[in-house]
């Protein structure tokens, strides 16, 4: 994966439990940790996004809608 370097600002204190966790061997450097911590603050936000769409599906179509799919595969179906 190719990289790119950033500056970021961080309090004391943050950066203060970053070298405490990377001390511990928690992380291999801060660098591993930030970027560990910000791509699962992406990943967080892109299912949050994912959740508030859905929120916008009425819940009485989408039943229809699938019930309908049911109904016409079920008669494609064998017997048992």
């Amino acid at each position: 994966m190719k990289t790119a370097k950033i500056a970021v600002s961080l309090d004391k204190e943050t950066v203060a439990e970053v070298d405490r966790l990377v001390k511990r061997g928690r992380f291999p450097s801060r660098s591993s940790l930030v970027q560990q911590a910000l791509e699962e603050k992406l990943r967080k936000l892109g299912r949050s996004r994912l959740a508030s769409e859905c929120l916008k599906l009425d819940a009485d179509f989408e039943q229809r809608l699938s019930e309908e799919g049911i109904v016409a595969e079920a008669k494609e179906w064998p017997e048992y």
